[in-house]
Protein backbone atom coordinates (compact mmCIF):
# COMPACT_ATOMS: atom_id res chain seq x y z
CA UNK A 1 0.00 0.00 0.00
CA UNK A 2 1.00 3.91 -0.24
CA UNK A 3 1.79 5.77 2.45
CA UNK A 4 2.12 9.55 2.39
CA UNK A 5 2.91 11.66 5.80
CA UNK A 6 1.85 15.25 5.76
CA UNK A 7 3.13 18.21 7.92
CA UNK A 8 1.94 21.74 7.68
CA UNK A 9 5.39 22.12 6.52
CA UNK A 10 6.55 19.79 4.06
CA UNK A 11 5.73 16.01 3.36
CA UNK A 12 7.69 13.73 5.10
CA UNK A 13 6.95 10.74 4.06
CA UNK A 14 5.66 8.91 0.58
CA UNK A 15 6.51 5.21 0.31
CA UNK A 16 4.95 2.02 -0.70
CA UNK A 17 4.66 -0.08 2.66
CA UNK A 18 4.16 -3.40 4.00
CA UNK A 19 2.50 -1.89 7.04
CA UNK A 20 2.06 0.63 9.09
CA UNK A 21 0.72 1.41 13.05
CA UNK A 22 -0.62 4.62 14.60
CA UNK A 23 -2.20 5.74 17.36
CA UNK A 24 -5.82 6.02 17.24
CA UNK A 25 -8.16 8.29 19.98
CA UNK A 26 -9.08 4.41 21.02
CA UNK A 27 -6.13 2.99 20.72
CA UNK A 28 -3.02 1.87 18.71
CA UNK A 29 -4.09 0.39 15.58
CA UNK A 30 -2.30 -1.25 12.45
CA UNK A 31 -3.18 -0.94 8.63
CA UNK A 32 -2.11 -3.88 6.45
CA UNK A 33 -2.24 -4.32 3.17
CA UNK A 34 -6.16 -4.07 1.40
CA UNK A 35 -7.64 -2.45 4.61
CA UNK A 36 -11.11 -1.87 4.53
CA UNK A 37 -11.49 2.25 4.07
CA UNK A 38 -10.94 3.66 7.55
CA UNK A 39 -10.87 7.74 8.35
CA UNK A 40 -9.65 7.85 11.89
CA UNK A 41 -8.40 10.60 14.73
CA UNK A 42 -4.90 10.22 15.38
CA UNK A 43 -3.25 11.45 19.28
CA UNK A 44 0.07 11.90 20.53
CA UNK A 45 2.56 8.87 20.17
CA UNK A 46 4.15 7.15 17.17
CA UNK A 47 3.76 5.73 13.81
CA UNK A 48 5.80 2.91 13.03
CA UNK A 49 5.94 2.39 9.81
CA UNK A 50 7.16 -1.43 8.30
CA UNK A 51 9.03 -1.07 4.63
CA UNK A 52 11.71 -2.41 2.11
CA UNK A 53 14.24 -0.16 0.99
CA UNK A 54 12.91 3.04 2.01
CA UNK A 55 15.20 5.97 1.22
CA UNK A 56 14.28 9.47 3.60
CA UNK A 57 14.78 12.58 2.21
CA UNK A 58 17.55 14.64 3.79
CA UNK A 59 16.02 16.99 5.08
CA UNK A 60 13.85 14.79 7.48
CA UNK A 61 15.97 12.08 8.00
CA UNK A 62 16.65 13.15 11.89
CA UNK A 63 12.80 13.20 12.54
CA UNK A 64 12.57 9.36 12.10
CA UNK A 65 14.17 6.85 14.32
CA UNK A 66 14.82 3.11 13.41
CA UNK A 67 13.46 0.83 16.22
CA UNK A 68 14.23 -3.09 14.85
CA UNK A 69 12.79 -3.11 11.51
CA UNK A 70 10.26 -0.38 11.56
CA UNK A 71 10.61 3.20 11.01
CA UNK A 72 8.76 5.47 13.78
CA UNK A 73 7.75 8.84 13.80
CA UNK A 74 6.78 10.69 16.66
CA UNK A 75 3.54 12.93 15.87
CA UNK A 76 1.23 15.15 18.58
CA UNK A 77 -1.96 14.62 16.62
CA UNK A 78 -3.32 14.18 12.98
CA UNK A 79 -5.82 12.46 10.72
CA UNK A 80 -5.97 9.38 9.00
CA UNK A 81 -8.08 8.61 6.02
CA UNK A 82 -7.27 4.99 3.56
CA UNK A 83 -8.98 3.80 0.73
CA UNK A 84 -8.23 1.93 -2.22
CA UNK A 85 -4.34 1.18 -0.72
CA UNK A 86 -3.65 4.57 -0.43
CA UNK A 87 -3.32 6.31 3.11
CA UNK A 88 -2.83 9.74 3.97
CA UNK A 89 -1.93 11.44 7.37
CA UNK A 90 -2.09 14.65 8.03
CA UNK A 91 -0.07 14.91 11.27
CA UNK A 92 1.11 17.79 13.52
Amino acid sequence: MFLEIVTPEAILFSAEVDSFSAPGTDGEFQVLNNHAPIVANLTEGSIAIKAANVVLDDKFKEKFETISDKLVLKINSGTLELNDNKAIILAD
